[in-house]
């Protein structure tokens, strides 16, 4: 039923003339092969095959309209023909022509034999030339407008000339609304230099990209090359940033296999592209052992490294997901979206805060979580300055709180995420997040529940991260604002991070300090400049860089274990294990409790209070 509607569903004005067409191509092609055959004279031709002619004539007709139904060719959007519709009206001229054979000998009207070779070549040829040609005017009219036309087209630089560009190119090619006008094509492969692809010159390799911008007056620039590898991206991406040209890519090679490469799927190049160093790879079958199944328990669920959190678990098959989260448009945001991905996920979303110890213990009581991943936390650095005591009563007091609850209802695994700003800490963040890993570890020696904690320096594009804040200064003009020339971090994604915590969390045994290895640090100024680059702006002219001085608990730089840690390597080269720091726990609890009734007064004096119990912090003086 579907099939025959579908006919019905083309402007039959357009059907009715495309099959007059066909009628004279076909009358035409069967005159042509038998007037070709006695070498265009119409003399020539013998009576009795004009007769046969005209007797097999309907036949041929009728035959020939058939298979041109059976494959389709009253169906196809023929301006945008391609390949397959050409190897559709090879097969229907095919079988119109073997039709014919068939027909003149059941009537006995046998035609000569190169007549029907004849005749297929000049059907193919006419149905083609009838197809085809409106897709020809369209283009040709496409290329008249976009010379004439009104709109300011975009001189468009393409990086690689596979599949992807072939895509691309056919997209702009085909549709009057892009305003994108391709000049030339860069590809490193040497037997394509000199080449056309789709009619647009391929200049050279990299090295010929800062002259061919200039030289074609590039205002923007496509890396097509969704195949390479994070070195490669980053060698030609750090030529291309200096071109001054926007930079926008294709998202990745499944998109390719997908079919999915099209002009609306392009995206800005991230700053990520530029780290020069491949994604970070953990092993799925080991983080779905341990997942799958289970109840698993997300505190700060809506937030960046929490809301991802719950996404790569979702995906791993959990009995249960419970996200709790104070903050109800992240939690109603992360839930919407699971709802929409994973329709048949058992989820449970809470609002509550980690600091009221009743609703803590309810939550614990009803879904008795096997696995908990404390991702709630405050982690402005600046913002606890102002507030040291919010700092310890949400991440410190949250904590003890949650990790109580664990204990008292036998959470088979509890994985805390902490940072490197705990490492020798200067901010009362960082120093809070220390305690939090003392917490960690001094519970884990008196429960049954596996204690572990999991640090990390800054994660990409999180929340209160540096490059949103950058994206959004060079959006309103400028000028970017950095703290500090000098001043460098570590990176790492955060669907990178997240998995590392997932594999982490798989290996723990208790009372670890996981440590992710985070590569090389990062200038935070070399990351504004490349941003600046990205966006197609020039530092210094179009966009300023201003530093602002170091905020409140700011370090030019940050570690990722204390000396005294020591280092253990784990079966993933990229988590390793630092040794426990011994503590004294009856004085550490002593000094906890007394914490939690001191803070409730709001003292002046918490950072004093803190260095107390955290030796290794040492507030930075302003």
């Amino acid at each position: 039923m579907n099939k025959n509607t579908n006919l019905f569903k083309i402007p039959m004005s357009r059907i009715v003339a495309l099959t007059l067409l066909d009628v004279m191509a076909i009358v035409a092609s069967s005159f042509m092969a038998l007037y070709l055959r006695f070498e265009f004279s119409f003399k020539e031709i013998p009576m009795e095959y004009r007769e046969r002619y005209e007797v097999i004539l309907p036949y041929t007709v009728l035959c020939t309209l058939f298979f041109f139904v059976v494959w389709k060719l009253y169906k196809s959007v023929w301006r945008y023909a391609s390949a397959t519709e050409l190897i559709n009206i090879a097969f229907a001229s095919s079988c119109a022509a073997l039709s014919q054979v068939v027909v003149s000998y059941a009537l006995s009207q046998k035609m000569p034999r190169s007549y029907y070779a004849l005749y297929w070549f000049f059907l193919f040829a006419a149905t083609c030339g009838i197809r085809f040609s409106y897709r020809i005017m369209c283009i040709l009219n496409s290329k008249r407008t976009s010379m004439i036309g009104k709109t300011e087209k975009t001189n468009v630089m393409i990086i690689g000339a596979g599949a992807a560009a072939n895509m691309i190119l056919k997209e702009i090619e085909q549709s009057q609304f892009i305003s994108l006008r391709v000049k030339c094509i860069v590809d490193d492969h040497l037997g394509c230099h000199g080449k056309l692809l789709r009619g647009i010159p391929i200049v050279g390799g990299r090295d010929k990209i800062q002259d061919a911008a200039a030289e074609y007056g590039i205002d923007e620039i496509i890396f097509a090359i969704p195949s390479a590898n994070r070195q490669t991206r980053k060698e030609i991406l750090d030529i291309c940033k200096e071109t001054g040209c926007k930079l926008r890519a294709i998202p990745g090679t499944y998109q390719l296999i997908n079919g999915e490469v099209s002009v609306s799927k392009l995206q800005e190049v991230e700053i990520e592209d530029l780290l020069g160093r491949e994604p970070i790879n953990t092993n799925i079958d080991e983080i779905i052992g341990y997942v799958s199944g289970k109840v698993v328990m997300v505190t700060g669920g809506g937030g960046s490294i929490g809301s991802e959190l719950c996404r790569q678990i979702a995906g791993h098959h959990p009995r249960q997901l419970v996200i709790v989260d104070i903050y109800e448009n992240n939690a109603y945001d992360i839930q919407q979206e699971l709802v929409r991905k994973y329709p048949s996920l058992n989820l449970v979303v809470l609002i509550a805060s980690v600091r009221n110890t009743n609703r803590m213990d309810q939550i614990f009581e009803i879904y008795h979580p096997d696995i908990v991943y404390h991702a709630a936390a405050h982690k402005h650095v600046p913002l606890m300055e102002v507030s040291p005591n919010e700092a310890v009563k949400n991440n410190v007091l949250g904590t003890w709180k949650v990790v109580q609850a664990a204990d008292r209802w036998k959470v088979k695994r509890f994985v805390m995420i902490s940072t490197d700003k705990a490492v020798n800490p200067t901010n009362i963040m960082g120093a809070t997040k220390r305690l939090c890993e003392m917490i960690i570890q001094t519970y884990n020696n008196h429960s049954d529940t596996e204690f572990v904690a999991v640090r990390f320096g800054n994660v990409l594009g999180s929340n209160g991260s540096v490059i949103p804040l950058f994206k959004k200064q060079i959006a309103e003009g400028g000028p970017v604002t950095v703290t500090d020339p000098n001043i460098i971090r570590y990176f790492m994604t955060i669907p990178e991070a997240v998995s590392l915590v997932l594999q982490a969390g798989a290996y723990a045994k208790g009372g670890e300090i996981f440590v992710l290895d985070m590569g090389e640090p990062v200038r935070i100024f070399d990351l504004a400049q490349n941003l600046i680059k990205l966006s197609g702006y020039r530092v210094g002219e179009d966009i300023e860089i201003k530093f602002t001085g170091l905020r409140p608990g700011e370090k030019l730089y940050e570690e990722m274990l204390m000396a005294e840690e020591g280092m253990k390597e784990t079966a993933n080269k990229m988590i390793h294990i630092g040794q426990p720091i011994q503590i004294d726990e009856d004085k550490f609890m002593s000094q906890l409790e007394q914490l939690k009734d001191y803070v409730t007064q709001e003292p002046d004096d918490i950072r004093e209070y803190i260095k107390q119990i955290v030796p290794t912090y040492v507030p930075k003086e302003e």
